[in-house]
């Protein structure tokens, strides 16, 4: 009974909404947590909805569940960054993460540069649609021209199949950057 009128107590002088006190950073940390968890929650139920309506399969599924797991990992990260903002002892862990992000985006974007210019590519050419999973095309490949029909369209790269049953699998960056003709579908 004394520990409930203790809480209380606790709870009427304001340690529970008081970030600066080990109560209210673990009440606020239980706050954060479930909002976030909610917001990801949500999300991942919209998209849910958004992907059972698309009976034309317009949406690419592989590319629209990368961008609902980034997002959610976002959401995560943007409450971890304020909460470390809002409990005083955590401050300038929270300073530290927001240069430590920038500091990472950068090292990661020069090393990746070929990856995340096919990626870019690859939203170019969803954005744009050329090109369509179905399409037969012609490119330019290392063994000369090939045609092939679209069989899928990554963030990376664009997989043909060719007549004789061959998978020419082409960097999005290159099929953004080169002249891409778009066959009739007949041979």
């Amino acid at each position: 009974m004394e520990s409930t009128i203790t809480l209380l107590d606790r709870f009427l002088q304001g340690e529970f909404v008081n970030p600066a006190t080990l109560l209210g950073a673990l009440f606020y940390g239980l706050v954060f947590l479930v909002l976030a968890g909610l917001a990801a929650r949500a999300l991942r139920l919209a998209v849910t909805n958004v992907l059972k309506r698309d009976e034309r399969h317009i949406l690419d599924r592989t590319v629209v569940s990368f961008l609902t797991q980034l997002a959610q990992i976002g959401i995560f990260l943007v409450a971890l960054i304020f909460y470390a903002h809002l409990i005083p002892s955590l401050h300038h862990l929270g300073t530290a993460l927001l240069a430590g992000a920038g500091i990472v985006s950068v090292v990661i974007g020069l090393a990746a540069q070929n990856t995340l210019g096919n990626v870019i590519a690859g939203i170019s050419l969803l954005l744009y649609r050329p090109f369509v999973v179905g399409d037969r095309v012609q490119v330019s490949a290392p063994t000369g021209l090939e045609v092939g029909v679209v069989e899928s369209l990554t963030l990376g790269y664009t997989v043909l199949k060719t007549y004789d049953n061959r998978r020419v699998v082409v960097p999005n960056s290159a099929m953004a950057s080169q002249v891409t003709i778009n066959l009739p579908l007949g041979k």
